[in-house]
């Protein structure tokens, strides 16, 4: 499968900051849409929304905002009918939601479990529970993961109010808890899992919180920063270490034992996002430039290549395999976005 020959197969935009958080809009009439988060090492961050000119082929920004602080994640409502607003939440300081709309984006509302301190915990990551667009929940460096109630209120006026509220919040790890992640096991709606600074994976209920199931233990106790399910099978997820070249493939069913090693990689690995559509392929990317697609149908048997192979001019920080959109993945290195078909 070659990137390059039949027509257009990559599209480029070039943003005035290094890209760090970056994800796909699901809504069905807004295709090609994605949001773009500055890593800035200073307060004063931005977060663009871009789209894709398809009759023109290029990319323009329709809104820039400001945000305090580099976003650690940005994620779209995950609405794929278009049915509720147009949010937009970011991880950073605290946990934003804002509201989209042709001329501007606004702040809807901010949500902050940490009422009586002035100390402020930042948050590493966040997840938006997909089928019940209501829920969310992030991972805190304070050790903590909180699951967030949202309610969309009455029309006043033009005003849709925002709001939320806690609905619980769990001493997750040890130590900080780098990333938190809904299964759709069960319904979809309640089971979730984190990863953290202890090197360890936990499954959690919210049915039953009095007792979380440790899916898997970093053999050197290496932090883990990041865990992604297979958005088809939800026995499967893939998880990476800090520093890490291999992306570990886990079966829920067997705990503590990885079912696949994928470890092609030169420098250490950034991000994974596994295909929305089929339950055997996964993209990571990573320091040495590459973003590779794996086809891992053959575990347990060993994966021993990608099956396809794609090389960008720097280091990827992040990609991420459009839901709506299948063909298209999405990487950033520098202060490129870069669209490629598969």
């Amino acid at each position: 499968m070659s990137l390059h020959g039949k027509r257009k197969e990559i599209y480029k935009y070039e943003a005035p900051w290094t890209v760090y958080a970056m994800n796909w809009s699901v809504r069905p009439d807004k295709r090609f849409r994605l949001a773009l988060g500055s890593f800035v090492e200073e307060y004063n961050n931005k977060v663009q929304l871009v789209g894709l000119e398809e009759e023109s082929s290029e990319f323009i920004c329709r809104n820039t905002f400001d945000h305090p602080y580099p976003t650690t994640k940005i994620m779209w409502i995950p609405d794929t009918k278009g049915v509720y607003p147009d949010l937009l939440a970011t991880s950073g300081d605290y946990l934003r939601i804002w509201r989209v709309s042709d001329t501007d984006t606004r702040l809807e509302c901010l949500l902050n479990n940490n009422k009586n301190s002035d100390f402020c915990a930042p948050l590493t990551s966040f997840d938006w529970n997909e089928v019940d667009p209501n829920l969310l929940g992030t991972s805190s460096i304070d050790t903590t993961c909180t699951i967030w109630g949202l309610e969309t209120g009455q029309v006043l006026g033009r005003v849709n109010l925002v709001s939320g509220h806690v609905k619980t919040q769990l001493i997750a790890h040890d130590k900080e808890v780098y990333d938190i992640a809904f299964s759709r096991a069960g319904g979809g709606r309640d089971m979730f899992a984190s990863v953290g600074a202890d090197g360890s994976v936990r499954m959690f209920d919210l049915r039953h919180l009095e007792h979380s199931t440790i899916i898997y233990e970093d053999p050197q106790h290496h932090p883990l920063l990041r865990l992604c399910w297979n958005k088809q099978d939800p026995n499967y997820l893939a998880t990476m270490a800090m520093d890490g070249m291999e992306v570990v493939i886990l079966d829920v069913r067997v705990p503590c034992t990885p079912v696949a090693r994928l470890n092609n990689h030169r420098a250490c690995v950034n991000g994974i996002a596994w295909a929305p559509h089929s339950s055997c392929h996964i993209c990571t990317a990573a320091d040495d430039h590459q973003a590779l697609i794996w086809d891992i149908q053959q575990m347990p048997r060993a994966i021993e290549d990608p099956i396809l192979a794609y090389t960008a001019e720097g280091e990827i920080n992040n990609v991420q395999w459009a839901s709506t959109q299948p063909d298209w993945i999405a990487i950033c290195y520098n202060n490129c976005l870069e669209i490629l078909r598969v």
